[in-house]
């Protein structure tokens, strides 16, 4: 089994939006959290400020630890061909922005950054991390919820 460690930010500002990253890779593109995979012996909280910097332009310091999801691919579903299934274990946290323009990646994983008002998201085409952080920060409800 491949496994894959990455770290992931809500950004939110006054106005009530929230940051989010065009992710984009081969046919399959959606808006997802700004973050990604950690390099060898990276610390996550460095990972989350340099893949903000990466996909957005912004510098940003980390706060609270929101969570970790952990989620298994199986072989079949994963994006790029593989016999093994993947399990990837996505650390999420609070930061906030101290710095920077906002600006698109170029030649990464992201080809587009952008602030959404909070009722505009479930209006778009995203990865589920975003329902589960924006969930973790107490920004958005469960459907299912009373």
């Amino acid at each position: 089994m491949d496994m894959r460690v990455a770290a992931y930010a809500i950004i939110t500002d006054s106005a009530d939006r929230v940051l989010l990253a065009h992710w984009n890779e081969g046919r399959h593109s959606a808006w997802t959290l700004p973050g990604g995979g950690l390099e060898a012996g990276e610390d996550p909280e460095h990972a989350v400020r340099r893949e903000v910097h990466e996909e957005t332009g912004y510098r940003a310091v980390v706060g609270e630890l929101l969570g970790i999801h952990s989620r298994v691919i199986p072989a079949s579903r994963r994006i790029a061909a593989s016999a093994d299934p993947l399990h990837t274990l996505r650390i999420v946290y609070r930061a906030e922005i101290v710095g920077g323009t906002l600006r698109n990646e170029t030649d990464g994983s992201t080809d587009e950054a952008q602030w959404f008002a909070l009722a505009a998201v479930r209006a778009l085409r995203r990865v589920k991390l975003v329902d589960i952080g924006l969930e973790w920060a107490g920004l958005l409800k469960r459907k299912n919820a009373r």
